[in-house]
């Protein structure tokens, strides 16, 4: 074998070039011909591609392209389709025929899931995002939605009021209810908050004295907002006490608390933020929750 002549792999046929590892010989393989024609046709397509479409940027503009493709444009032909289609249908809500709604199953079918996002992006975060509300936190509780025990109204049109004008809010025709701090305000003494506590806290067992005096300070303070045995009024605002479902928490120091400094929940007013089809297909949605997790057991 001469200087320059290369060495022939006996097996492949292919010279070597010269180089070894180890006792293994590194081929002179020609480039591999499927390897070429992927790079030659990458090539072509960026070229056509450069032609065709949007490519080239040009300062504050670029290159249109042959084909006219303009992705903005489309996306907003796009959510004006989609726009379209709702209002097909969502221009219903704003009639406010809650009963006619209700009874429309395909409707409420087909607006189930949008309302389900209103509640996500606007209640959830107080109501739970099953409507399942929040007990005594630090202070402060917010209301389940999905036990059929309401505070204002089961009614369609009156939740939907309710989401229109807010409770203890800055709107001027908010729905207003506080609860009076019996203890700050030096309504009762210490020890009469005690004992209504007690009473309270045993409401709901049937066992609560009728007859003590615990009972006398019931029906003095209390009873006008909260009913004679503790059974809510419905429209003031003033929750059910006999029933365990607690706002702000059912321990016996969580009831004091409530008692020495009273209680103002806030809900905000959604007119001006919610369209009227929105806070109506809303409350509609509300209404209906205690029905669905019902059927969900």
């Amino acid at each position: 074998m001469s200087e320059h002549q290369q060495e022939i792999d006996p097996v492949t046929g292919y010279e070597t070039t010269g180089h070894e590892w180890n006792g293994i010989k590194e081929l002179n393989t020609p480039f591999p011909r499927i390897a070429i024609w992927a790079l030659a046709i990458t090539v072509v397509y960026a070229v056509v591609s450069w032609v065709l479409l949007p490519t080239w940027p040009m300062g504050r503009d670029y290159t249109r392209g042959l084909l006219g493709i303009d992705q903005k444009t489309d996306a907003q032909a796009a959510h004006a389709r989609m726009e379209a289609l709702r209002d097909s249908w969502k221009s219903r809500f704003a009639e406010g025929d809650f009963a006619a709604l209700a009874a429309d199953t395909q409707l409420m079918d087909f607006a189930r899931p949008a309302a389900a996002r209103l509640f996500a992006d606007n209640c959830a975060a107080c109501h739970g995002a099953q409507g399942q509300g929040k007990d005594g936190d630090g202070g402060t509780g917010f209301p389940a939605l999905d036990d059929g025990d309401w505070l204002w109204s089961s009614d369609p049109a009156d939740i939907a009021e309710l989401i229109r004008v807010g409770i203890n809010s800055s709107h001027d025709e908010t729905n207003v209810s506080q609860m009076a701090a019996f203890g700050k305000d030096g309504v009762l003494e210490r020890d009469q908050i005690d004992q209504l506590a007690q009473y309270v806290a045993a409401l709901h067992t049937g066992k609560a004295d009728q007859n003590g005096p615990a009972a006398a300070l019931f029906e003095e303070n209390c009873a006008s907002c909260h009913g004679e045995r503790g059974e809510g009024e419905m429209g003031v605002g003033a929750p059910r006490l006999s029933d365990n479902d607690w706002i702000y928490g059912g321990s016996l120091q969580d009831i004091r608390t409530t008692l020495m400094n009273g209680r103002q929940g806030v809900m905000p007013a959604w007119e001006g933020r919610l369209s009227q089809a929105d806070r109506n297909l809303l409350a509609l949605y509300v209404s209906g929750l205690a029905a669905q997790k019902e059927a969900a057991k």
